[in-house]
């Protein structure tokens, strides 16, 4: 059997990559192994390692590589050293790391420098902020790529690596998205204590590039989300630099019962929330890979997922106030076509299919750049 480690460091990632590990752990050719780290294991955010752990894998490792308020250059040192000493136990065949957080390219970095085949989920997009960097090298120091459309492609294709290493496959959250196993809304609602009957989403990270107008701008950000005077659902936002900026404004709305504020959310439950939602406003790149799907309007802040996706159910705004309570107004009552700009549903079958494939493991570990 084939060992492949899992590398997540967060309640998004594991949710994009859930169903790929359900496939594998199903399979008599495969042998998964979970390395839960980051976000996951922080209590601040829900401690969502919990989540991992009740879906019942047999091989799952939890790993604290932080404490409050590292700076990302130690976390990232953090997980180098973790992960370095579980693939040395662990003797994988390949490691698989999704997207673009500090976790990601520590794997990137671990699996290179160890000689593993190391593949890469959802490369080749853009991500704004210091995500954008942090995508494209672990892009650089990845062998395969499972990337979520041609455009994504052609931007890694673009980066020196060679067509044959790439695979269109969708991104494997989608699958999830459109199957009939989500829970019901009223269960979601009753499980975390949702009052509303309708309701919007409201997620905001930190720009780490723009840490010297943060403080403002989510002042300005929740400033027009009370004045609308609509229902939101607010999910904690990542541990970049700049949260404890964002949490402070944050946590002024829970004595607002316009507002429930919650730390995290499992993923299918996240899912049936947004399905039902009126609009998802914030920077969050659920907005931009999940809302359309559903057809459900997105209010786009700032600069973070900026030119990600030219979808109609996307309305940018700046982080005026004003602008805010404007593009609130115009998605009222909106429900657009669902936009597959980001897979079609079958990533899972197509990604097993691929490393079924006994040439897949013959992809050398020896890159050089494609001119």
């Amino acid at each position: 059997m084939k060992k492949i480690v899992f590398l997540t460091g967060t309640r998004a990632d594991f949710g994009h990559m859930k169903g790929l590990i359900a496939k594998l752990e199903s399979s008599q050719e495969f042998e998964p192994y979970i390395f839960v780290t980051g976000m996951h294991m922080l209590s601040k955010y829900g401690s969502t390692f919990i989540e991992v752990v009740k879906q019942g894998y047999k091989n799952i490792y939890p790993y604290m590589n932080q404490s409050s308020n590292n700076d990302q250059d130690v976390i990232l040192s953090n997980t180098i050293l973790g992960l370095s000493h579980y693939v040395k136990e662990v003797k994988p065949d390949m490691i698989v790391v999704h997207g673009d957080r500090v976790e990601a390219l520590a794997g990137a970095i671990v699996g290179s420098f160890n000689n593993i085949l190391t593949a890469h989920v959802s490369g080749g997009e853009l991500s704004g902020t210091i995500d954008e960097f942090m995508r494209h090298a672990i892009t650089k120091m990845s062998h395969v790529h499972f990337v979520a459309n041609a455009q994504a492609k052609y931007r890694v294709i673009r980066m020196g690596e060679k067509k044959e290493s790439i695979y269109i496959i969708g991104s494997p959250e989608i699958d999830l998205m459109i199957s009939k196993d989500l829970p019901a809304l009223e269960e979601v609602k009753k499980y975390y204590e949702i009052p509303f009957d309708a309701y919007s989403i409201f997620i905001y990270h930190p720009v780490t590039t723009e840490l010297d107008c943060l403080e403002e701008d989510i002042m300005h950000v929740v400033d027009a989300l009370e004045e609308s005077d609509k229902n939101y659902v607010v999910i904690y936002q990542n541990n970049d630099p700049g949260s404890d900026i964002i949490l402070k404004e944050i946590d002024v709305l829970k004595n607002n019962p316009k507002f429930k504020v919650l730390p995290s959310m499992k993923f299918e439950y996240f899912l049936t929330l947004l399905k039902n939602s009126q609009f998802i406003i914030g920077n969050s790149s659920s907005g931009i890979r999940e809302a359309p799907v559903y057809g459900v309007p997105t209010i786009d802040i700032g600069t973070r997922q900026l030119n990600r996706s030219k979808a109609e159910s996307i309305v940018n705004s700046s982080t005026n106030e004003y602008t805010i309570i404007d593009a609130i107004k115009k998605v009222q009552g909106l429900k657009f076509p669902q936009s597959y700009e980001f897979g079609k549903g079958n990533s899972i079958e197509l990604f097993y299919d691929i490393i079924s494939d006994k040439a897949f493991w013959e992809t050398s570990i020896q890159k050089q750049f494609v001119d």
